[in-house]
């Protein structure tokens, strides 16, 4: 005789990583999965929440080409579901200076033609940091909040 089954919930995958090749291409490549990936946890594409996470992968996936980029390695993005928000981390294998952190990044000059990536990321973000990574880089992490959205559903609702 055999035990009754009991049903049970789909697993619903809350992280999402991928490495990239560190060029323009795979910079774009990260910021189009990103966008899938936050519709298929059912943050719709044309939201504030997609679009801003949107802006926030193209900059720090563009700043790990231009400025993280070790010839053989690749960056990887990292989202992940979070309570109330969602947490995006990108991640190179170059190792020296740090990027300024919150609070330390310098406002570009108006005619300037690099410079805004982080800018935007500190205006945009809710909560953002530049932390060391083990093997050699860094990671630079940022938060974008969910208004109403049960991380533990990832439902509006909370069922």
């Amino acid at each position: 005789m055999t035990a009754p089954s009991t049903p049970r919930r789909p697993v619903t995958v809350r992280v999402f990583t991928q490495r990239f090749s560190a060029t323009p291409r795979g910079a774009r490549l990260a910021r189009h999965l990103a966008l899938d990936q936050m519709h298929t946890w059912g943050v719709p594409h044309g939201t504030d929440a997609s679009d801003t996470a949107a802006v926030i992968v193209a900059e720090l996936a563009a700043n790990a080409v231009t400025h993280g980029r070790v010839p053989g390695r690749d960056f990887e993005l990292r989202l992940s579901l979070v309570t109330g928000s969602v947490r995006v981390e990108v991640s190179d294998t170059r190792d020296g200076t740090r990027p300024p952190g919150p609070g330390a990044v310098p406002p570009a000059a108006p005619l300037d033609e690099h410079g805004r990536g982080l800018v935007l990321v500190e205006a945009l973000a809710a909560r953002w940091e530049v932390l060391d990574r083990e093997p050699p880089g860094k990671t630079v992490r940022a938060e974008i909040d969910l208004p109403g959205r049960s991380a533990l559903t990832g439902r509006a609702d909370g069922r």
